[in-house]
């Protein structure tokens, strides 16, 4: 069984975030990147599908900077080496561009079932998993809590909203994302960190991956980056409940404009 698992660098939930410029984005000073969290859960799924059906698990990362460093750390946790597609060309990359070029990589890995977060906890798009799965012609299956793999027979369980879950199956390839409760990510243990050192990590590029620059041109643009607008001060209203209820509705009226 030769399993994928796709990963993304994010910033730490902790980190305080700062914008470098209107159209450019985050500022990286100062930022510790780690896996995606949901991502973990699919590191860990992987590991333990490779563990029970043999072969080898693969993990798959676009980025540069810290991205090798979060690559070694899920290598720590049990994958086998990791295909890193860092290429200058790639900035400003939107959903579509990192879809393609994921699957780009996965293809050439001969790779039989991919494991993603169900979302990165940077941009929340939602998009790239979905994309990566109709771009490889695969069957995708989104918000899986409870996984099982019988030969090539797979069958998830999937939460859908209101407490509902939806039961699904298929077959062999399929991509998978991975949610809460599906697992318990494992941590990296010491011997394992110093073996993830040695491993292998690939390095690629987008035309090393058959892709041109067509296939790697953005179709969406940054046009704006910034934080939410300041907050205004609340007001309070004194008096008795009648002369509160009338300043009220003027307020709502006159100021808010709601009513």
């Amino acid at each position: 069984m030769k399993v994928g698992v796709c990963i993304k660098s994010t910033p730490d939930t902790d980190t305080r975030i700062k914008i470098q410029g209107a159209g450019e984005g985050i500022d990286p000073a100062g930022i510790k990147w780690i896996i995606s969290p949901y991502d973990s859960f699919a590191l860990e799924q992987g590991a333990q599908t490779r563990e029970k059906l043999g072969g080898e698990c693969v993990l798959f990362s676009v980025g540069g900077g810290d991205t090798q460093k979060n690559l070694r750390d899920g290598l720590a946790v049990g994958a086998d080496r990791a295909v890193q597609i860092d290429d200058p060309a790639l900035k400003g990359a939107d959903s579509l561009v990192t879809a393609r070029v994921l699957a780009a990589a996965i293809k050439a890995e001969g790779i039989e079932i991919v494991f993603t977060g169900r979302q990165a906890i940077d941009l929340d798009n939602v998009q790239v998993p979905a994309m990566v799965a109709e771009l490889l012609d695969w069957p995708h299956v989104s918000m899986v809590s409870e996984f099982a793999l019988e030969g090539d027979t797979w069958t998830a369980v999937r939460n859908v909203g209101g407490g509902a879950r939806e039961k699904v199956t298929g077959k062999l390839p399929v991509l998978v994302t991975t949610d809460r409760g599906l697992n318990t990510p494992r941590f990296a243990k010491l011997p394992d960190i110093m073996k993830a050192k040695t491993k292998k990590v690939d390095v690629k590029t987008a035309s090393a991956l058959g892709l041109s620059a067509d296939d790697i041109s953005p179709a969406v643009q940054l046009s704006g980056f910034g934080t939410p607008a300041e907050r205004s001060k609340g007001k309070f209203i004194s008096g008795d409940v009648a002369t509160q209820a009338k300043e009220l509705v003027r307020l709502l009226r006159e100021e808010a404009k709601v009513l």
